[in-house]
């Protein structure tokens, strides 16, 4: 199948949200803890400014009980340019999957985990978002959901394209299923989160996400047309309905993050069908 580019040219509204403590949150750290800065590129947040983020990211810290030291977060609108942003010593260290963060490690010899307890136990769960309005879509995605997880498919899938996926090599390429005269849900995926998904050099997809998606199209029995799309551009894409469907990622919610720290108005989100582990990785010394 091969893949539609979506040229985006709207882009996604960064909602300031209230922030925790202070208002810079200059008053709630440690002037010691400033001695050390670590620039980390992190994908864009929706609902919480660069700054915001850094403060939540610092109470994180605190809760955990390690050594508290100044994470200064850099957003970035995709993998790709997060990973330029390293390259170029525009950050120090990604924020990203460890998932993700086994593969970059296994095709690129200059990066390396870093290992921060104070990430240890935090997770993503990854849904699907669509408009609000749309009970019958999100409906039917829980519905394919439940199934899945209760006749061991999903588990399957995970295994298959994430668990036993030799870490150096592409994810496998995915066919998904077309049934003439069908109706057609188009779903955004940014192509570049290998090996959740991928956008090949020959404009196929691949991966966990798209299996998933072939899956959802054989069980509904509609066609899956799949645009790619940068991660900052989600939001408004969906909101201008260029696309019906988009994958999202939950982060942890707590008594530091918002509930909506990642989700706009006008979005619903399905039950997630995939969880896992913050990762750091970093450039060798």
């Amino acid at each position: 199948m091969r893949v539609k580019k979506l040229l985006a040219t709207i882009c996604a509204a960064c909602l300031l949200m209230t922030g925790c403590g202070s208002s810079d949150g200059s008053e709630d750290k440690d002037p010691a803890s400033q001695a050390t800065i670590i620039k980390l590129g992190m994908i864009t947040h929706l609902n919480a400014s660069e700054k915001q983020m850094e403060d939540y990211l610092f109470k994180v810290q605190e809760k955990s009980r390690a050594k508290v030291v100044n994470h200064v977060p850099v957003f970035f609108d995709s993998l790709k340019l997060m990973q330029l942003g390293i390259e170029s010593g525009k950050v120090d260290v990604i924020s990203t999957y460890k998932s993700v963060a086994e593969y970059l490690i296994a095709n690129n010899d200059r990066y390396e985990f870093v290992h921060d307890n104070w990430i240890k136990g935090l997770a993503d769960n990854f849904c699907f978002a669509v408009h609000e309005d749309d009970d019958t879509l999100e409906a039917d995605l829980n519905n394919i959901i439940k199934d899945m997880k209760a006749d061991g498919s999903l588990d399957r899938l995970v295994t298959e394209y994430i668990t036993n996926v030799e870490k150096g090599q592409a994810p496998p390429k995915v066919d998904i299923p077309k049934f003439d005269g069908a109706d057609k849900i188009v779903v955004g995926v940014t192509g570049d989160l290998p090996p959740l998904d991928l956008i090949l050099p020959d404009n196929s997809p691949a991966g966990f996400n798209t299996a998933l998606l072939a899956e959802i199209a054989k069980r509904l029995g509609k066609n899956v047309e799949i645009v790619q799309i940068d991660s900052g551009a989600r939001a408004a894409a969906l909101a201008a309905d260029q696309i019906d469907v988009i994958f999202w990622a939950v982060v942890p919610v707590g008594d530091i993050m918002p509930k909506n720290i990642d989700k706009p108005d006008g979005i619903a989100l399905s039950e997630p069908y995939f969880q896992d582990e913050i990762a750091h990785i970093k450039l060798k010394n």
